[in-house]
């Protein structure tokens, strides 16, 4: 057999390949577990100032505080579906907070603190959960539009959603994008690749999240692609892709804010993988973790969970005490506990009501459902 040259003998070395892959996403990092600053120039570059890091880290606890509450909500059966968000705090709320009222976000059931502190309410928050009409607005309490759609159900579909809307503000010359997020099990579904696909051709405005929380409901994502790094599935829309430290607020916030930087000026999307953990069950609807993972990861991820590195970073910083954080805990359960109030004075739907949701323009049939629904009150 002769000898292949060596361009080709490099083609088909598919084994060279599969190592390429896992050396070809290092992964973006600032502050380290213990607090520390592991990059000073990167710090730099995120321009972050005191007064960021603790809106920052209100933001975290804001988060945290709507899972913790929620949770109990649900237990009571006071609560619809919810899906916990407790270890992602950073991936979340650092990276919304490099985007602004103007940017459009489309998120996943998961990511409903990142459309609170766009100024959604939180009680149209909990009657969204009850599947309320009313939680389907999406404006503030003066009635100002929120750049929100509804948390997608469809796992994956937000990513088409945000496509369009970006390749609309492109069209139209805005300086925003549209960000989406969606979890590991999302990039197994066939709307996340149409979605990246479709931004990539266009080179539209848009920002793509995958938060790798370990596990699409029970399943791991060891077993759910073979692919070694998420951020490789980008590749193949032609899209700059990048691995983050989820649980490191600096660096989430500096992909996102470097990110969105890239899509305003006309190059395209991208999409960054958000390494973190889900700390809780999938949703309250029944899902026991402890039933596909052990305990002990479990325990050993709470070490790691972001709060606790940036509280360490910003105590020894001088710019937060434990004061300041019981205090504003505090200040957020007695929002929660107001919200909540309002959320339970709403005229509770019938059925004519939601009827009436069904169509813009009901038919006949309908019609007459609604009129004979209504007279008996319901």
């Amino acid at each position: 057999m002769s000898n292949l040259t060596a361009t080709n003998q490099q083609v088909l070395d598919f084994q060279a390949q599969l190592e390429a892959q896992d050396t070809s996403f290092p992964m973006l990092s600032v502050l380290n577990n213990d607090g520390q600053i592991v990059d000073e120039e990167a710090l730099k570059r995120a321009d972050l100032s005191d007064e960021d890091f603790v809106n920052i880290i209100k933001r975290m606890l804001l988060s945290r505080q709507l899972d913790i509450r929620s949770t109990k909500l649900a237990k009571q059966g006071r609560f619809g579906f919810f899906a916990p968000t407790a270890g992602q705090e950073a991936s979340q709320m650092a990276s919304s907070y490099a985007f602004n009222d103007d940017d459009w976000l489309m998120p996943g059931y998961r990511d409903i603190p990142e459309i609170v502190v766009k100024g959604w309410p939180i009680w149209k928050a909990i009657l969204w959960s009850r599947g309320h009409a009313l939680g389907n607005e999406f404006t503030t309490e003066e009635g100002k539009p929120v750049n929100a759609w509804m948390p997608q159900i469809i796992i994956g579909a937000q990513y088409v959603e945000a496509a369009g809307i970006a390749l609309g503000l492109k069209k139209r010359n805005k300086d925003a994008v549209a960000y989406a997020y969606t979890g590991d099990g999302g990039t197994s579904q066939g709307d996340f690749y149409e979605g990246m696909n479709f931004a990539g051709a266009y080179k539209a405005n848009a920002v793509f999240f995958a938060q790798n929380n370990g596990y699409a409901i029970s399943t791991p994502r060891s077993l759910q692609t073979a692919a070694t790094h998420l951020a490789a599935k980008g590749w193949a829309a032609g899209l700059p892709s990048i691995v983050v430290d989820g649980n490191d607020p600096i660096a989430v916030y500096l992909a996102a804010k470097e990110a969105r930087a890239w899509a305003t000026s006309g190059k395209g999307p991208v999409f960054i993988e958000t390494l973190t953990d889900r700390l809780e069950p999938h949703s309250t609807a029944g899902d026991d973790p402890l039933r596909y993972r052990t305990q002990a990861d479990i325990d050993a991820w709470w070490q790691k969970e972001p709060l606790i590195r940036m509280r360490k970073f910003m105590t020894e910083k001088g710019i937060w005490s434990e004061e300041q954080e019981s205090s504003y805990i505090d200040e957020v359960n007695a929002l929660i506990d107001e919200q909540i109030k309002i959320a339970d004075k709403v005229d509770k739907q019938k059925i004519s009501n939601f009827i009436k949701h069904t169509l813009e323009v009901p038919g006949q049939a309908m019609t007459e459902q609604i009129s004979k629904f209504e007279s008996e009150g319901k």
